[in-house]
C-alpha cells in the first residue's frame, strides 16, 4: 500500500485494509445497508433528540418551544461551516482511504481536525455578540429576551459540536458507522437524562437544555479525541502531520467550499422564512420548527443514507472501481424511497397526535397552537420525506463523485427560488394565513426533487460515458 509501509500494523489498521477491500469488492446492498443503516439510525436519533428537547421546552411553556425552535434556525445557519468543512474533508480521506494512500490519509486527519479546531475558536468569540446576532436575524423581540442566554450558552455547544462532527466525518471515511451510532447514543441518552432532570425536577429554563446539549457533547468529544490518539491506524491524529499547506488544504477547501456556501444558504434561508412567516405570528414560527422537526426524523435519516452512499462511491473512485457507482446510486435511490414512503404514511397518520402532544404544556392545551401546527403538519409531510429521499440520493452520487458545485446550485434553486420567492407570492397575492408555512415546503421540496432527477440524470449519463460504463 502506497505510504502504508511507515504504519504499525496494529489492529485497527488491519480493519480498515479490510474494510477498503469489502469497500470496492463486495455486494453493494450489502454495503449500502452497512454503511447507511447505522448512519440513518444516528441522523433518527439526532432528531428524537430535538424533539424531545422542543417537547420538553413546551411543558414550561409555548413562547420556551417557539424560542427553541427559532434559535435552532440560528445555530445551524452557524454550524453550517463546521459542517461543510467536515463533509468536504471526509470526501477527500474516504477518496484517500479508497486509493490505499495511508500517508495522506494521516496529513488529511490530522489537518482536517486542527483545522476545525481554529472554527470552534472563533464560534467562541461570538459569545458577546449574541444579542446582535439574534436581533439581525429578525427574531420576534418577544423572543429575543428569553433568548440571548439560552443562545450564548448553545455557542459554547456549537464550538463542541464542530469538533464532533470532524471526527464522525473521519469514523464515518472508514466505514466505522457502528461506532457513530453507539456513541450516539450515549449522547443522546445523556442528554435526555440531564433535559428531564433541568426542566422537571428543577423546573429550569430552556437555558438549562442548552447546558446539558454542551455535557453530553463534551463526553463524545472526550471520547472522539481518545479514539483518535490512542491507536497507530491511518486515521490516527497527531501534530506533526498537520500539514497547513496547498498540497493537502486546496483539495479540501474546494470539495468543501460550495458545501459551506450551500449550508450557509439553506440555513439563512430558513432563518428568512421563519422571519416571513413572523407576519402570522410567534406561535406559527414554532408551528413551522415543530413540523420540520418531526419530518426530520424520515429526512435526517435519508440524509444519514446519503452520507454513508457518498462516502462508499468515494472509496470506490479512489480505487478506480468506476464501474459499481452506477448500482451503489440505484441501492440508495430504492433505500430512501422505502423510508421516504413509510414516513409520510407515518406522518399523515399522527398528525393529530403530533400537533396535541406540542400543543400541551403545563398551562394546558393551547387550542390554537395546536390547530396551527396541525396545518402545518400535513403540508410539510406531503412535501418533504419522499422527495427529499430523492433529491438526498442524488446529492449522494454527486457528494461522491465531487460535484458539490451543482449540489450547490441545487440547494440555491430549494431555497431562493422555490422557497423565499415562493413564499413572497403567497403572502402578496393571496389571502392564506399560517398555512403558507406548510405550503411553501411541500412545493419547494417538490419542485427540488424534480430538478434534481434532471440534473442528476445528465450528470449520470455523462459519469457513464467518460469512464465507458453500459
Amino acid at each position: 500500500m502506497k505510504g502504508g509501509t511507515e504504519i504499525q500494523k496494529d489492529r485497527s489498521i488491519i480493519a480498515d485494509e479490510r474494510f477498503r477491500e469489502d469497500a470496492l469488492t463486495k455486494n453493494t446492498w450489502e454495503l449500502v445497508l452497512k454503511m447507511g443503516l447505522p448512519l440513518a439510525f444516528y441522523e433518527m436519533l439526532n432528531s428524537l433528540y430535538k424533539i424531545l428537547d422542543s417537547l420538553m421546552a413546551s411543558h414550561i411553556n409555548a413562547s420556551s418551544v417557539s424560542t427553541v425552535a427559532y434559535l435552532a434556525q440560528i445555530s445551524i445557519l452557524i454550524s453550517a461551516v463546521g459542517q461543510g468543512l467536515s463533509v468536504g474533508g471526509g470526501l477527500k480521506i474516504s477518496e484517500a482511504y479508497g486509493a490505499g494512500d495511508y500517508t495522506l490519509v494521516r496529513r488529511r486527519v490530522s489537518s482536517l481536525f486542527a483545522l476545525s479546531g481554529l472554527l470552534a475558536l472563533f464560534v467562541l468569540l461570538l459569545i458577546p455578540a449574541a444579542p446582535l446576532i439574534l436581533a439581525g436575524a429578525g427574531t420576534p423581540k418577544e423572543l429575543i429576551e428569553m433568548g440571548v442566554p439560552y443562545f450564548q450558552i448553545e455557542l459554547v455547544g456549537l464550538a463542541v459540536v464542530f469538533m464532533n462532527n470532524t471526527y464522525i466525518s473521519i469514523e464515518r471515511a472508514r466505514g466505522n458507522t457502528k461506532r457513530i451510532f453507539r456513541l450516539n447514543m450515549i449522547v443522546t441518552v445523556l442528554k435526555l437524562l440531564l433535559t428531564a432532570f433541568f426542566v422537571y425536577a428543577l423546573n429550569g429554563t430552556i437555558t438549562m437544555i442548552s447546558v446539558a446539549s454542551i455535557i453530553s457533547q463534551s463526553v463524545l468529544l472526550i471520547i472522539g479525541i481518545k479514539n483518535m490518539i490512542s491507536n497507530q491506524s491511518a486515521f490516527r491524529f497527531s501534530v506533526k502531520n498537520i500539514r497547513m499547506n496547498k498540497e493537502i488544504l486546496i483539495p479540501i477547501l474546494l470539495i468543501s467550499f460550495p458545501v459551506i456556501v450551500e449550508r450557509i444558504a439553506f440555513s439563512a434561508g430558513k432563518v428568512i422564512v421563519n422571519a416571513m412567516c413572523g407576519v402570522y405570528g410567534a406561535l406559527t414560527v414554532g408551528a413551522l420548527g415543530i413540523s420540520n422537526t418531526v419530518t426530520g426524523i424520515f429526512a435526517n435519516a435519508q440524509s444519514g443514507i446519503q452520507s454513508g452512499g457518498a462516502a462508499l462511491i468515494s472509496q470506490n473512485m479512489g480505487g478506480k472501481k468506476t464501474e459499481r457507482v452506477p448500482d451503489i446510486l440505484k441501492k440508495i435511490v430504492l433505500v430512501n424511497l422505502m423510508i421516504g414512503i413509510t414516513g409520510t404514511i407515518l406522518c399523515y397518520l399522527g398528525a393529530d397526535t403530533v400537533s396535541t402532544i406540542y400543543a400541551s404544556s403545563s398551562e394546558g392545551l393551547d387550542e390554537t397552537f395546536r390547530q396551527i401546527i396541525h396545518g402545518i403538519f400535513l403540508y410539510d409531510s406531503a412535501g418533504t420525506i419522499i422527495s427529499w429521499g430523492i433529491s438526498a440520493s442524488v446529492e449522494a452520487f454527486l457528494y461522491g463523485i465531487g460535484k458539490t458545485k451543482m449540489i450547490l446550485f441545487i440547494n440555491l434553486c430549494r431555497l431562493f427560488l422555490f422557497r423565499i420567492f415562493f413564499l413572497w407570492i403567497l403572502q402578496r397575492y393571496t389571502s392564506l394565513g399560517s398555512e403558507c408555512a406548510g405550503i411553501v415546503m411541500m412545493v419547494s421540496n417538490n419542485l427540488t426533487a424534480v430538478l434534481s432527477c434532471i440534473l442528476g440524470a445528465y450528470e449520470l449519463r455523462v459519469f457513464c460515458r467518460k469512464n465507458e460504463i453500459g
